[in-house]
């Protein structure tokens, strides 16, 4: 046995069912060991994608999404994918093919040292410089990302390692990391304190953020809102924790998110902050969450907490065990008259658009595709004004809500939307992008093609990077610069080339009719809306 069939056999050990990569000469032996495993390989266009394909998958199955790229460039290309997992804690498993031991250090061709460069953004990295160590390393590996605050992993093996003879194979059973023990259950003390401020409050509040999802505690949370009658707002990446018309969930929160639930936040007297960070995204002035009201922050993370701003009360621990910690207990409290103000707020609230009607409006598309839309489906936005867009407009009711937040990287859709439909076929999963996001990732349509991975793609085009154009609009007073995506290719002829059925909508005549054809067939389609450029988020 050679280390790489070693690798495999790790694989293989913690139910690993496909391994998205790029092979490379510094990872083959890796890829011709994998040809006797039943692991399915998905051959990605470039390495980035890999990564976020893994994430896909992961996000919608629960389990460690798991990538493979050789040294050098290919590994440089994966870390900006590792960095998009880190930033919303999603359990990656990244393996890396190095040049051989003896080399590392000497600046030979493709060498470079990815440990060094991905350290700021992995839990934790690996470089194998011994063959028998490599069950112990991926148990590891595996635990570490998939515990605690979730998030990817690293592990770099040279060519001389995947080649060697392992002398000993015994996959660990277990792992006891002496430095590495995440704390899971609430403690008892501040959870009372948690109950006794939520007895005493008259405005409560709880802001979701993805680590509710992470922790597969949708359910708790929703019947803890639901009994005790306590309003909910969300992160961006907290979107899909509530069901969007759901009586007790009020919106997305930050600069880009609902008036209402902003309002809801800033006149609460009790804040629980669940999952989420106190990041700027979601809270532009941290402090001012603090004025008049008692902050509590739950967070498996303990770095998470006090980073921004210091909360009245600190719980360290699993969100889904908290939460049933708190069903356990007796809680009394009442907030009729919370809730009459914030559906009033809800009412007159509501943005108002004035779409031009000569485009798509952009806002009535993604509720009409909602609408229709499987109820559990999974709707993946990439990152731009569809991503505005799409968090205030796509209706959630059973399904999952999917998009770059932490580090907002701009192509992560497509990649993303294929990682989820090979994690789970069953589901009907959509891309949503701009033009300049899809150019990004349009190279993916080769792998769904290959492998026949039926994503559906709409591609909202206004011919300019909407965001920074818009951005640039307010900021410089319509001084535009490096925005103009002209020369961008004709989708349909770009569909043909990649036997994609194609539709195209100018404006919203017919839009109800098109939507219902582009999701009808469980076949991979392509549909370009065209957007008013002037169609600010705002």
């Amino acid at each position: 046995m050679t280390g790489a069939d070693a690798i495999i056999k790790c694989l293989e050990a913690e139910g690993v069912d496909m391994v998205f990569g790029y092979p490379g000469v510094a990872i083959c032996p890796f890829y011709n060991s994998i040809v006797q495993s039943p692991i399915r390989t998905i051959l990605i266009r470039t390495e980035q994608n890999a990564a976020h394909a893994a994430s896909g998958m992961a996000r919608v199955t629960g389990k460690v999404g798991v990538c493979a790229v050789t040294s050098g460039p290919g590994a440089t290309n994966l870390l900006t994918g590792i960095a998009t997992a880190f930033a919303d804690s999603i359990p990656l498993v990244c393996i890396t093919g190095q040049v051989s031991s003896e080399l590392i250090g000497s600046d030979v061709f493709q060498e470079a040292d990815v440990t060094g460069a991905a350290e700021s953004f992995v839990k934790y990295s690996y470089l194998v410089r011994n063959v028998n160590d490599i069950p112990r390393i991926f148990k590891e590996a595996f635990h570490i990302a998939s515990t605690g605050r979730r998030g990817p992993v690293l592990i770099d093996v040279p060519i001389d390692i995947q080649n060697a003879a392992v002398t000993r194979f015994k996959y660990p059973e277990e792992v006891n990391l002496r430095t590495y023990k995440p704390t899971v259950k609430g403690h008892v003390v501040q959870i009372q304190k948690v109950i006794r401020e939520l007895e005493k409050a008259k405005r409560p509040i709880i802001c979701v953020g993805g680590g509710v999802l992470l922790s597969g505690a949708r359910q708790e949370l929703r019947e803890f809102a639901e009994k005790h009658q306590v309003p909910v707002v969300s992160t961006m990446m907290g979107i899909s924790v509530m069901p969007t018309h759901h009586p007790m969930y009020y919106g997305m929160v930050g600069n880009n998110g609902k008036p209402c639930a902003n309002r809801a936040m800033n006149e609460s007297d009790l804040l629980i902050m669940a999952g989420a960070r106190v990041a700027d995204r979601a809270v532009s002035q941290p402090d001012l969450i603090t004025e008049n009201k008692v902050l509590v922050h739950i967070d498996v993370d303990p770095a998470e907490i006090g980073k921004n701003v210091g909360p009245t009360i600190p719980l360290v621990g699993d969100i889904k065990h908290i939460f049933q910690e708190f069903a356990s207990q007796e809680i009394t409290c009442e907030h009729s008259k919370w809730i009459e103000t914030l559906n009033d707020y809800r009412v007159r609230m509501e943005p108002k658009r004035h779409p031009n009607p000569d485009y798509v409006d952009p806002a009535a598309l993604i509720r009409i595709l909602s609408e229709k839309m499987q109820k559990d489906g999974v709707y993946v936005a990439d990152v731009g004004q569809n991503q505005i867009w799409s968090c205030g407009y796509h209706i959630v009711r059973e399904g999952r809500f999917l998009t770059s937040g932490g580090m907002g990287t701009m192509g992560y859709s497509i990649p993303a939307a294929m990682g989820a439909k090979l994690g789970d076929p069953s589901r009907q999963v959509v891309a949503v992008c701009g033009d300049g996001s899809f150019q990004m990732s349009m190279m993916e349509l080769a792998t769904m093609r290959q492998h026949h991975v039926p994503v559906k793609i709409v591609v909202l085009k206004n011919n300019y990077l909407g965001m920074v154009r818009e951005y640039q609009h307010y900021t410089y007073q319509d001084q535009y610069s490096v925005v103009d995506l002209s020369g961008s290719p004709d989708l349909e002829k770009l569909a043909a080339a990649y036997d994609l059925p194609f539709i195209r909508l100018t404006n919203m005549d017919g839009a109800a009719e098109a939507v219902e054809r582009f999701l009808r067939e469980d076949t991979s389609m392509l549909m370009e809306c065209l957007i008013d450029p002037m169609d600010l988020v705002k």
